[in-house]
């Protein structure tokens, strides 16, 4: 249950930081054209919460359906308009005007995708560094040259310094179908320039199974001493009296080896009470254990005290930036995660991949609290993804998204006259059909997701 409300929180936390910044790119540019704005509503459906404010008395408004938002303007088509305030109608407006105010929504959520990576940049992503621990026989990797013990450095003319990093670059190349650079180094400090043949990797292969698993590599195995890294206040550990430094000897009288026999045995006692034999410095202590009850995504019940390792400094590795450099990186990733998506989005269109590849709100909400989870860097990351995803779909010429609506006036702009409203009425139906078939296909690809 803490699991869910955890992950709910991040998802609710997450919708709300990239529809705010969305909405307020259409009301910045409408005020800064004088436009009238009546409502800036955060969600759809019954208002949950609402303030007026500003010198149009604008209504603020949280809704209950927190699935998107909107930007009520002053417009005559939507109802009557007082004489003196008819200028300040959105229809009254040049085109121009209205195509700034209806992109501005899109263009702010690829500046906010810049924002949260240059502070992720600058926090620095860490992660376990992408040395190959097994490399499966016959496999692509195992073609290429890739040896176990391998530490992967480069990918093309990328550095990589985290696992994560070297995924991100191979699946910008799966998608090329390209045969790509890989530059690793052994043990021995030795570098060799390998080339990986992706061409027979496909995006499908990617939403059953992870790119180091198609290319047959397993990440190598660490195996974390029995030592206690952080004590989460409040929680079982701490009020034992559990500390960060402390070395797990045994429990119940039986010898603990690694961390994880330390989290499997924790996992298997929900509930019960547990002698755990502590060496802190050079003192022995015994200490009573009382795991609390917890439920995991796929419902099982484990025991759960909150306390985190304490990994050895030498097979992690963090990816962090002085500010200006971090800001290019952030403009580069932003670039390049634009690119990629709209890449996606063609070759789903054509048949190239599959819609499995979309995910809906509940997948969302899982990627959500998971990077929550580990840390504010992992979040920014996310929240930087899903932004771009958010930019770009919202780019798109179907009616009902600001795409549609730009295109209406790009049309306008070559006839000279607006769209007529029967046509307009047209494209909103086809719009809405696409969106709702569009939500029904992500809910089913999230819950095929959850029961397989």
């Amino acid at each position: 249950m803490m699991d869910f409300l955890q992950h709910l929180a991040a998802f609710l936390v997450a919708l709300g930081v990239l529809i705010t910044f969305h909405e307020y790119g259409h009301y910045w540019v409408a005020r800064r054209f004088d436009v009238k704005i009546l409502r800036f509503s955060i969600g759809f459906g019954r208002a949950v919460w609402k303030k007026n404010f500003g010198r149009d008395n604008t209504e603020l408004v949280i809704a209950a359906l927190p699935l998107g938002g909107y930007v009520k303007m002053l417009d005559e088509r939507e109802g009557g308009v007082r004489p003196e305030e008819a200028h300040r109608a959105f229809n009254q407006k040049p085109v121009t005007q209205r195509m700034a105010i209806v992109l501005a929504g899109p263009l702010f959520n690829f500046l906010f995708a810049i924002l949260a990576y240059w502070l992720m940049y600058m926090i620095g992503l860490a992660g376990l560094k992408p040395i190959v621990g097994e490399v499966r026989p016959g496999s692509i990797a195992d073609t290429a040259g890739l040896k176990p013990g391998h530490e992967i450095i480069a990918v093309n003319t990328h550095s990589t310094a985290t696992w994560t990093m070297v995924a991100d670059y191979l699946i910008d190349d799966v998608i090329d179908g390209s045969v790509v650079g890989v530059t690793v180094r052994d043990a021995y400090s030795n570098e060799y320039a390998l080339r990986v043949d992706l061409v027979e990797v496909s995006i499908d292969d990617l939403a059953e199974q992870g790119i180091l698993e198609r290319l047959g590599i397993t990440p190598e195995q660490i195996r974390l001493p029995a030592v206690i890294g952080k004590v989460q206040p409040g929680l079982v550990a701490d009020k034992a009296g559990l500390k960060a430094g402390d070395r797990i000897m045994a429990v119940d009288g039986r010898p603990i080896g690694d961390w994880m026999e330390w989290v499997n045995t924790i996992q298997a006692h929900p509930g019960q009470t547990l002698a755990v034999e502590v060496m802190r410095g050079e003192d022995y202590l015994s200490i009573m254990l009382h795991p609390e009850f917890r439920t995991t995504e796929e419902g099982r019940t484990i025991g759960y005290i909150g306390a985190a390792s304490q990994p050895p400094a030498n097979v992690f590795a963090r990816e962090s930036y002085a500010p200006l450099p971090a800001l290019g990186k952030a403009m580069e990733r932003t670039r390049d995660m634009s690119w990629l998506t709209l890449r996606m989005l063609v070759k789903m269109i054509t048949g190239e991949a599959s819609y499995r590849n979309l995910s809906g709100p509940i997948s969302i909400a899982q990627y959500a609290g998971d990077s929550a989870e580990n840390g504010l860097a992992a979040f920014l990351w996310f929240l930087g993804i899903v932004s771009v995803s958010l930019g770009v779909l919202n780019l798109l010429p179907v009616p009902l998204l600001d795409g549609g609506h730009l295109m209406y006036y790009l049309i306008e702009l070559v006839k000279g006259r607006p769209v007529s409203e029967a046509a307009q009425v047209i494209g909103q139906q086809i719009g809405l059909a696409m969106l709702l078939g569009l939500m029904v296909l992500v809910f089913y690809n999230d819950i095929m997701r959850l029961i397989g």
